[in-house]
């Protein structure tokens, strides 16, 4: 059970529904996840989503490309819902199952391109350690260019507040589906 209600369509205020209605008429087809959380703040809402918007479908990334730097930050910060909706995705997008596997074990892919190493190389040390090594960036700056670097950037930090959201509100994977891994200990000393 989620710790928050997800507001509705019947009971959203005009505020709510106009950014509901943006959403579902855009390339996302409907309202999932953190979305259904921000819903709250109407404001906070349709800034997010503008934002995750242009993050997931227009960046210099590649689909594919995008898919395992989101993979590896819903890895990184144990993120059932996030890792669920990015493996179908990454799928779609043409991620190998053998990838996703080794990225859910935590491991670097085996055969991969040069281009999806850098990536996950790039996402995993982000994740890791809040910046990357010089070798690694510079890897992906003379690969992707500056401009793509910096919307990689912002793609890992983006889908970090993704996992934050999920993960705080506990928001539940669909009917029937197991969670890949447990959400992380929440006590506090």
């Amino acid at each position: 059970m989620p710790r928050i209600s997800f507001p509705t369509p019947e009971n959203m205020s005009p505020e709510q529904r106009r950014v509901y209605d943006k959403v579902v008429s855009g390339p996302r087809g409907k309202i999932v996840g953190p979305l259904r959380v921000a819903l709250h703040s109407p404001e906070l809402a349709d800034r997010w989503q503008a934002l995750g918007e242009f993050l997931r479908y227009n960046t210099g990334l590649q689909p594919r490309l995008s898919e395992l730097a989101i993979l590896v930050t819903g890895r990184a910060c144990c993120a059932p819902f996030e890792w669920f909706a990015h493996c179908v995705e990454a799928l779609k997008a043409g991620v190998e199952q053998s990838t996703i596997d080794a990225l859910l074990d935590r491991r670097m892919p085996v055969g991969l391109s040069d281009d999806d190493t850098t990536i996950i190389q790039f996402a995993t040390e982000l994740n890791g350690f809040n910046s990357v090594s010089d070798a690694t960036y510079a890897r992906a700056l003379k690969r992707f260019g500056e401009r793509t670097v910096v919307e990689l950037t912002a793609l890992i930090g983006y889908y970090t507040m993704v996992a934050m959201m999920l993960n705080t509100h506990e928001i539940p994977l669909p009917d029937g589906v197991e969670a890949a891994f447990p959400l992380p200990q929440r006590d506090m000393p």
